[in-house]
């Protein structure tokens, strides 16, 4: 089992150091929230006082969190992680930033003798809970065998998707499709809605017919068909509607700077920006289906 030093335990990274607990991993945890850090404690991790202090004798160390100018802070500089962990360290970024950021912040690792991937995640909340994440993951061959004993602890399904970078990339191309195809699924059923068609009766034939996508079958946006679906249960959010516009957001910048074509994306970007200003942002994203129908 690894030493590993946890950085970050807001609503993915609090789940995921604590299936890393649970799998027998010696886990040190350090966040700006005291209870976030005692809730780790109390299942068996250890609180570090500073980043220093949770980068210092572990064979690994993960962060989770919210931008790129995070990572970058809290891997650069005197105070940083990438300062005190020894050479050799394998650094793990789960975060969802942009590519230019974990490219950055692989540079400033590999600087510091050190093994970086990024592994951003896709499973939200539940997955993240239930140790069954999708880890999509950018570095070397050797980093990347060395990281997934670790990751396989917090996820499913781990993929080499590339180089430093790569897994970025799939993230937010991965993303782009959820949400514009979470947004066509809930037009056709307010559409189907205002020419009498019965939910449950679309979701029949679509799910078995060309309709067929994943925002349909495990996420389907309106109340009935799907127990599980966040619809079920007044949206409460498995994925934010802020965290789909950021995702969105990272992949009109990449498409930018890409000189990528993405009309769809930009479309669904504005679109959760509008639904976002409304006061909606901590909704579950497939609540976009709640604008569509007029309210």
């Amino acid at each position: 089992m690894a030493k590993i030093g946890f950085v970050g335990l807001g609503n993915m990274g609090g789940p995921m150091a604590a299936n890393l607990i649970r799998a027998g991993h010696e886990v040190t945890v350090f966040d700006l929230s005291a209870e976030a850090v005692k809730a780790a404690v109390e299942i068996g991790g250890i609180a570090a006082g500073s980043l220093a202090e949770a980068a210092t004798g572990v064979d690994a160390i993960v962060t989770v969190l919210p931008a790129g100018k995070h990572v970058l802070a809290v891997y650069d500089g005197p105070d940083g992680i990438l300062a005190h962990a020894a050479p050799n360290t394998l650094v793990i970024d789960s975060s969802t930033i942009d590519v230019d950021a974990a490219r950055k912040a692989a540079e400033l690792a590999k600087a510091r003798g050190m093994r970086p991937v990024d592994a951003p995640i896709s499973g939200g909340v539940g997955g993240a809970t239930a140790g069954t994440l999708t880890f999509m993951v950018g570095g070397s061959e050797d980093a990347f065998a060395s990281a997934e004993p670790i990751l396989q602890a917090m996820g499913s399904n781990i993929i080499h998707a590339g180089d430093n970078g790569a897994g970025q990339a799939a993230k937010i191309c991965n993303n782009m499709i959820l949400g514009v195809s979470m947004i066509a699924v809930s037009e056709a059923f307010m559409l189907a809605k205002r020419l009498g068609v019965d939910a449950q009766k679309l979701f029949d034939i679509s799910s078995k017919a060309s309709g067929q996508c994943w925002s349909l079958t495990s996420y389907c946006p309106v109340p009935g068909p799907v127990p599980a679906s966040p619809a079920n249960r007044d949206y409460q959010a498995g994925f934010a509607v802020d965290m789909m516009l950021k995702d969105l957001k990272l992949a009109q910048q990449a498409a930018a700077g890409a000189n990528a074509t993405t009309p769809m994306g930009a479309l669904a970007e504005s679109l959760y920006a509008m639904y976002s200003a409304g006061g909606n942002g901590g909704r579950d994203f497939s609540a976009i289906v709640k604008m569509l129908d007029g309210e």
